[in-house]
Protein backbone atom coordinates (compact mmCIF):
# COMPACT_ATOMS: atom_id res chain seq x y z
CA UNK A 1 0.00 0.00 0.00
CA UNK A 2 1.35 3.41 -0.99
CA UNK A 3 2.37 5.76 1.77
CA UNK A 4 0.72 9.16 2.04
CA UNK A 5 2.39 12.10 0.31
CA UNK A 6 4.25 14.21 2.85
CA UNK A 7 5.88 16.82 0.58
CA UNK A 8 4.58 17.74 -2.85
CA UNK A 9 6.35 20.06 -5.29
CA UNK A 10 4.23 21.32 -8.17
CA UNK A 11 5.28 23.28 -11.28
CA UNK A 12 8.23 24.81 -9.46
CA UNK A 13 10.43 27.35 -11.26
CA UNK A 14 13.36 29.35 -9.96
CA UNK A 15 15.08 31.98 -12.07
CA UNK A 16 17.89 34.13 -10.71
CA UNK A 17 18.19 37.67 -12.07
CA UNK A 18 16.73 41.17 -11.97
CA UNK A 19 13.42 40.38 -13.71
CA UNK A 20 12.70 36.69 -13.13
CA UNK A 21 8.99 37.01 -14.00
CA UNK A 22 9.88 38.29 -17.46
CA UNK A 23 12.50 35.57 -17.93
CA UNK A 24 9.96 32.95 -16.81
CA UNK A 25 7.84 33.62 -19.88
CA UNK A 26 10.79 32.89 -22.17
CA UNK A 27 11.42 29.62 -20.33
CA UNK A 28 7.79 28.59 -20.63
CA UNK A 29 8.04 29.25 -24.37
CA UNK A 30 10.90 26.75 -24.58
CA UNK A 31 14.07 28.75 -23.96
CA UNK A 32 16.78 26.67 -22.29
CA UNK A 33 19.33 27.51 -19.62
CA UNK A 34 22.30 28.44 -21.89
CA UNK A 35 20.20 30.67 -24.15
CA UNK A 36 18.49 32.37 -21.21
CA UNK A 37 21.86 33.26 -19.72
CA UNK A 38 23.34 34.42 -23.03
CA UNK A 39 20.41 36.53 -24.22
CA UNK A 40 18.83 37.75 -21.00
CA UNK A 41 21.53 37.39 -18.34
CA UNK A 42 19.29 35.29 -16.10
CA UNK A 43 20.12 31.91 -14.61
CA UNK A 44 17.57 29.11 -14.80
CA UNK A 45 17.83 27.33 -11.44
CA UNK A 46 14.76 25.07 -11.59
CA UNK A 47 12.39 24.33 -14.44
CA UNK A 48 8.89 22.91 -13.91
CA UNK A 49 9.76 20.56 -11.03
CA UNK A 50 7.02 18.09 -10.11
CA UNK A 51 7.75 15.46 -7.47
CA UNK A 52 5.90 13.78 -4.58
CA UNK A 53 7.86 12.72 -1.51
CA UNK A 54 6.08 10.08 0.55
CA UNK A 55 5.83 9.82 4.30
CA UNK A 56 8.48 7.55 5.82
CA UNK A 57 10.56 7.23 2.66
CA UNK A 58 13.97 8.48 1.55
CA UNK A 59 13.74 10.64 -1.55
CA UNK A 60 17.17 11.15 -3.08
CA UNK A 61 17.72 14.10 -5.40
CA UNK A 62 20.81 13.48 -7.51
CA UNK A 63 22.68 15.48 -10.11
CA UNK A 64 26.02 16.94 -11.03
CA UNK A 65 27.21 20.34 -9.83
CA UNK A 66 24.89 23.05 -11.12
CA UNK A 67 21.97 20.70 -11.73
CA UNK A 68 19.74 22.50 -9.19
CA UNK A 69 19.58 19.87 -6.45
CA UNK A 70 20.66 22.15 -3.58
CA UNK A 71 18.45 24.93 -4.91
CA UNK A 72 15.51 22.53 -4.81
CA UNK A 73 16.02 21.37 -1.22
CA UNK A 74 16.27 24.98 -0.05
CA UNK A 75 12.83 25.64 -1.43
CA UNK A 76 11.33 23.02 0.88
CA UNK A 77 11.94 25.18 3.96
CA UNK A 78 11.73 28.44 1.98
CA UNK A 79 15.33 29.46 2.41
CA UNK A 80 14.89 30.27 -1.28
CA UNK A 81 11.66 31.73 -2.64
CA UNK A 82 10.41 30.30 -5.95
CA UNK A 83 9.67 32.30 -9.06
CA UNK A 84 6.53 30.20 -9.60
CA UNK A 85 4.96 27.00 -8.35
CA UNK A 86 3.69 25.37 -5.16
CA UNK A 87 5.27 23.44 -2.28
CA UNK A 88 2.87 21.53 -0.05
CA UNK A 89 3.66 19.85 3.25
CA UNK A 90 0.85 17.75 4.68
CA UNK A 91 -1.44 19.33 2.10
CA UNK A 92 -0.64 22.92 3.08
CA UNK A 93 1.11 25.31 0.68
CA UNK A 94 4.14 26.62 2.59
CA UNK A 95 4.30 29.60 0.26
CA UNK A 96 1.18 30.87 2.02
CA UNK A 97 2.79 30.62 5.47
CA UNK A 98 3.33 33.81 7.46
CA UNK A 99 6.52 34.36 9.48
CA UNK A 100 5.20 32.60 12.59
CA UNK A 101 4.03 29.54 10.64
CA UNK A 102 7.32 29.38 8.75
CA UNK A 103 9.33 29.68 11.95
CA UNK A 104 7.33 26.85 13.51
CA UNK A 105 7.83 24.69 10.42
CA UNK A 106 11.60 25.20 10.47
CA UNK A 107 11.91 24.61 14.22
CA UNK A 108 9.52 21.70 14.68
CA UNK A 109 8.47 20.37 11.28
CA UNK A 110 11.88 19.70 9.76
CA UNK A 111 15.56 19.44 10.58
CA UNK A 112 18.65 19.73 8.40
CA UNK A 113 21.99 17.91 8.21
CA UNK A 114 24.72 19.85 6.42
CA UNK A 115 27.74 18.75 4.39
CA UNK A 116 30.15 20.82 6.51
CA UNK A 117 28.61 19.64 9.81
CA UNK A 118 27.68 23.21 10.95
CA UNK A 119 28.50 22.51 14.59
CA UNK A 120 29.10 25.39 16.99
CA UNK A 121 32.79 25.15 17.99
CA UNK A 122 32.31 26.75 21.42
CA UNK A 123 29.51 24.34 22.38
CA UNK A 124 30.01 20.80 23.66
CA UNK A 125 28.81 17.76 21.72
CA UNK A 126 25.85 17.54 24.10
CA UNK A 127 24.93 21.19 23.56
CA UNK A 128 25.25 20.83 19.79
CA UNK A 129 23.06 17.73 19.79
CA UNK A 130 20.37 19.60 21.70
CA UNK A 131 20.62 22.81 19.67
CA UNK A 132 17.24 22.42 17.95
CA UNK A 133 15.58 22.09 21.35
CA UNK A 134 17.62 24.98 22.76
CA UNK A 135 16.29 27.22 19.99
CA UNK A 136 12.77 26.34 21.15
CA UNK A 137 13.62 27.59 24.63
CA UNK A 138 14.66 24.37 26.40
CA UNK A 139 17.55 24.56 28.86
CA UNK A 140 20.47 22.11 28.81
CA UNK A 141 18.98 20.36 31.83
CA UNK A 142 15.67 19.97 29.99
CA UNK A 143 17.07 18.61 26.73
CA UNK A 144 20.04 16.67 28.15
CA UNK A 145 18.22 13.33 28.33
CA UNK A 146 16.96 13.56 24.76
CA UNK A 147 20.36 14.66 23.42
CA UNK A 148 22.20 11.88 25.25
CA UNK A 149 19.71 9.32 23.92
CA UNK A 150 20.39 10.23 20.30
CA UNK A 151 24.13 10.58 20.81
CA UNK A 152 24.10 7.02 22.09
CA UNK A 153 22.04 5.88 19.09
CA UNK A 154 24.61 7.28 16.64
CA UNK A 155 27.52 5.72 18.54
CA UNK A 156 28.74 8.75 20.51
CA UNK A 157 27.88 7.69 24.03
CA UNK A 158 30.68 9.01 26.23
CA UNK A 159 31.56 11.92 23.93
CA UNK A 160 28.96 14.38 25.24
CA UNK A 161 31.43 16.63 27.06
CA UNK A 162 33.91 16.94 24.20
CA UNK A 163 34.07 19.83 21.73
CA UNK A 164 33.72 19.44 17.93
CA UNK A 165 37.44 19.99 17.23
CA UNK A 166 38.23 16.95 19.37
CA UNK A 167 36.21 14.65 17.07
CA UNK A 168 36.95 13.15 13.66
CA UNK A 169 34.92 14.20 10.62
CA UNK A 170 32.75 11.12 10.81
CA UNK A 171 32.08 11.68 14.50
CA UNK A 172 31.18 15.32 13.86
CA UNK A 173 28.65 14.28 11.25
CA UNK A 174 27.18 11.81 13.73
CA UNK A 175 26.61 14.79 16.04
CA UNK A 176 24.83 16.51 13.16
CA UNK A 177 22.55 13.51 12.71
CA UNK A 178 21.91 13.29 16.46
CA UNK A 179 20.99 17.00 16.44
CA UNK A 180 18.49 16.41 13.63
CA UNK A 181 16.98 13.41 15.39
CA UNK A 182 16.78 15.15 18.77
CA UNK A 183 14.51 17.78 17.22
CA UNK A 184 11.89 15.03 16.76
CA UNK A 185 10.83 16.60 13.46
CA UNK A 186 9.10 14.34 10.92
CA UNK A 187 11.12 15.66 7.95
CA UNK A 188 14.92 15.55 7.59
CA UNK A 189 16.71 17.55 4.90
CA UNK A 190 20.20 16.24 4.16
CA UNK A 191 22.27 18.33 1.74
CA UNK A 192 25.35 16.36 0.59
CA UNK A 193 25.51 15.18 4.20
CA UNK A 194 28.20 12.54 3.65
CA UNK A 195 30.15 14.06 0.76
CA UNK A 196 32.94 15.48 2.94
CA UNK A 197 33.71 12.11 4.52
CA UNK A 198 36.29 9.49 3.57
CA UNK A 199 34.82 6.55 1.56
CA UNK A 200 34.82 4.00 4.40
CA UNK A 201 33.36 6.45 6.91
CA UNK A 202 30.84 7.52 4.30
CA UNK A 203 29.69 3.93 3.83
CA UNK A 204 29.35 3.52 7.59
CA UNK A 205 27.21 6.67 7.78
CA UNK A 206 24.96 5.41 5.00
CA UNK A 207 24.50 2.14 6.89
CA UNK A 208 23.74 4.08 10.08
CA UNK A 209 21.13 6.19 8.30
CA UNK A 210 19.41 3.11 6.86
CA UNK A 211 19.47 1.41 10.25
CA UNK A 212 17.86 4.40 11.95
CA UNK A 213 15.36 4.85 9.13
CA UNK A 214 14.23 1.23 9.42
CA UNK A 215 12.97 2.09 12.89
CA UNK A 216 12.07 5.79 12.73
CA UNK A 217 10.50 6.04 9.25
CA UNK A 218 11.29 9.72 8.82
CA UNK A 219 10.56 11.54 5.59
CA UNK A 220 14.11 12.16 4.38
CA UNK A 221 15.08 14.35 1.42
CA UNK A 222 18.70 13.54 0.61
CA UNK A 223 20.89 15.48 -1.84
CA UNK A 224 23.90 13.82 -3.48
CA UNK A 225 25.98 13.80 -6.68
CA UNK A 226 26.98 10.15 -6.14
CA UNK A 227 25.08 7.45 -8.04
CA UNK A 228 26.15 4.55 -5.80
CA UNK A 229 24.96 6.48 -2.74
CA UNK A 230 21.67 7.25 -4.49
CA UNK A 231 21.02 3.61 -5.35
CA UNK A 232 21.88 2.50 -1.83
CA UNK A 233 19.69 4.99 0.03
CA UNK A 234 16.76 5.92 -2.19
CA UNK A 235 13.20 4.69 -2.01
CA UNK A 236 12.45 7.30 -4.68
CA UNK A 237 15.17 8.73 -6.91
CA UNK A 238 14.97 12.07 -8.71
CA UNK A 239 17.71 12.86 -11.24
CA UNK A 240 18.24 16.50 -12.20
CA UNK A 241 20.15 18.08 -15.07
CA UNK A 242 20.37 21.83 -15.69
CA UNK A 243 17.41 22.51 -13.42
CA UNK A 244 14.91 20.00 -14.80
CA UNK A 245 14.00 16.42 -13.90
CA UNK A 246 15.42 13.94 -16.39
CA UNK A 247 13.90 10.85 -14.75
CA UNK A 248 12.41 9.87 -11.43
CA UNK A 249 11.07 6.69 -9.85
CA UNK A 250 12.13 3.56 -7.99
CA UNK A 251 15.94 3.34 -8.31
CA UNK A 252 15.99 -0.23 -9.58
CA UNK A 253 13.46 0.65 -12.27
CA UNK A 254 15.59 3.59 -13.43
CA UNK A 255 18.66 1.37 -13.52
CA UNK A 256 16.90 -1.26 -15.61
CA UNK A 257 15.01 1.17 -17.85
CA UNK A 258 16.84 4.48 -18.31
CA UNK A 259 14.74 6.83 -20.45
CA UNK A 260 17.38 9.37 -21.46
CA UNK A 261 20.97 9.34 -22.80
CA UNK A 262 21.98 11.41 -19.78
CA UNK A 263 20.87 8.59 -17.46
CA UNK A 264 22.51 5.96 -19.67
CA UNK A 265 25.83 7.75 -19.28
CA UNK A 266 25.42 7.86 -15.52
CA UNK A 267 24.85 4.14 -15.17
CA UNK A 268 27.22 2.88 -17.86
CA UNK A 269 30.14 2.03 -15.56
CA UNK A 270 28.45 1.03 -12.31
CA UNK A 271 28.79 -2.44 -10.79
CA UNK A 272 25.34 -3.75 -11.70
CA UNK A 273 25.76 -6.94 -9.68
CA UNK A 274 26.30 -4.89 -6.53
CA UNK A 275 23.40 -2.45 -6.94
CA UNK A 276 20.72 -4.50 -8.72
CA UNK A 277 18.33 -6.37 -6.43
CA UNK A 278 16.61 -9.70 -6.97
CA UNK A 279 13.20 -8.02 -7.15
CA UNK A 280 14.27 -6.17 -10.31
CA UNK A 281 15.06 -9.24 -12.40
CA UNK A 282 12.96 -12.05 -10.96
CA UNK A 283 9.86 -13.54 -12.58
CA UNK A 284 6.85 -12.76 -10.41
CA UNK A 285 5.04 -16.06 -9.86
CA UNK A 286 3.81 -18.24 -7.04
CA UNK A 287 4.48 -21.41 -9.02
CA UNK A 288 7.40 -23.24 -7.45
CA UNK A 289 10.33 -24.06 -9.78
CA UNK A 290 10.65 -27.71 -10.83
CA UNK A 291 14.14 -27.87 -9.37
CA UNK A 292 14.79 -25.31 -6.65
CA UNK A 293 18.34 -24.45 -5.59
CA UNK A 294 17.11 -22.70 -2.46
CA UNK A 295 15.43 -19.55 -1.18
CA UNK A 296 16.65 -15.98 -1.61
CA UNK A 297 15.25 -12.61 -0.57
CA UNK A 298 13.85 -10.05 -2.97
CA UNK A 299 16.23 -7.53 -1.36
CA UNK A 300 19.41 -9.54 -2.01
CA UNK A 301 21.76 -7.98 -4.52
CA UNK A 302 22.77 -10.04 -7.54
CA UNK A 303 26.38 -10.25 -6.36
CA UNK A 304 25.31 -12.23 -3.30
CA UNK A 305 23.23 -14.60 -5.45
CA UNK A 306 26.18 -15.20 -7.78
CA UNK A 307 28.29 -16.07 -4.73
CA UNK A 308 25.58 -18.38 -3.42
CA UNK A 309 25.34 -20.18 -6.75
CA UNK A 310 29.12 -20.47 -7.24
CA UNK A 311 28.51 -19.07 -10.72
CA UNK A 312 26.34 -22.01 -11.82
CA UNK A 313 23.93 -20.61 -14.44
CA UNK A 314 21.76 -23.76 -14.46
CA UNK A 315 20.23 -22.98 -11.06
CA UNK A 316 16.82 -21.52 -10.29
CA UNK A 317 15.99 -19.93 -6.92
CA UNK A 318 12.72 -19.33 -5.14
CA UNK A 319 12.28 -15.69 -4.12
CA UNK A 320 10.49 -15.21 -0.82
CA UNK A 321 9.02 -12.48 1.33
CA UNK A 322 8.30 -13.34 4.97
CA UNK A 323 8.53 -17.02 4.10
CA UNK A 324 6.09 -16.88 1.18
CA UNK A 325 7.10 -17.23 -2.46
CA UNK A 326 6.68 -14.10 -4.59
CA UNK A 327 8.79 -15.13 -7.58
CA UNK A 328 11.60 -17.18 -9.07
CA UNK A 329 15.03 -16.21 -10.35
CA UNK A 330 16.74 -18.12 -13.13
CA UNK A 331 20.51 -17.61 -13.06
CA UNK A 332 20.52 -17.22 -16.85
CA UNK A 333 18.17 -14.25 -16.50
CA UNK A 334 20.44 -12.82 -13.81
CA UNK A 335 23.47 -13.00 -16.12
CA UNK A 336 21.61 -11.19 -18.90
CA UNK A 337 20.71 -8.39 -16.47
CA UNK A 338 24.41 -7.77 -15.83
CA UNK A 339 25.03 -6.68 -19.42
CA UNK A 340 25.61 -2.92 -19.11
CA UNK A 341 23.52 -0.36 -20.93
CA UNK A 342 25.48 1.20 -23.77
CA UNK A 343 26.43 4.84 -23.05
CA UNK A 344 25.19 7.44 -25.50
CA UNK A 345 27.47 9.06 -28.04
CA UNK A 346 25.67 12.38 -27.85
CA UNK A 347 26.63 13.35 -24.32
CA UNK A 348 30.09 13.41 -22.79
CA UNK A 349 30.42 10.71 -20.11
CA UNK A 350 29.47 12.11 -16.70
CA UNK A 351 32.30 11.88 -14.23
CA UNK A 352 31.02 11.38 -10.67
Amino acid sequence: MDREIKVSVRNLYKIFGETPDVALEYVRQGMGKPELLEKHRHVLGLQDINVDMRDGEITVIMGLSGSGKSTLIRHINRLIEPTAGEIEIDGKNVLDFDEDQLRKLRREGMSMVFQKFALLPHKTVLENAGMALAVRGFTVEEFEGEARKWLARVGLEGNADQFPHELSGGMQQRVGIARALASNSPIMLMDEAFSALDPLIRSDMQDLLLELQEELKKTIIFITHDLDESLKLADHLVILDEGHIVQQGEPQEILMNPNDPYIMDFIADINRARVLRVRSVMERTQDAPAECAGDISEHDNLESVITKSNGNTDLVYRVTRKGNQIGVLDMKVLVKALVPTEPSDSIERAQL
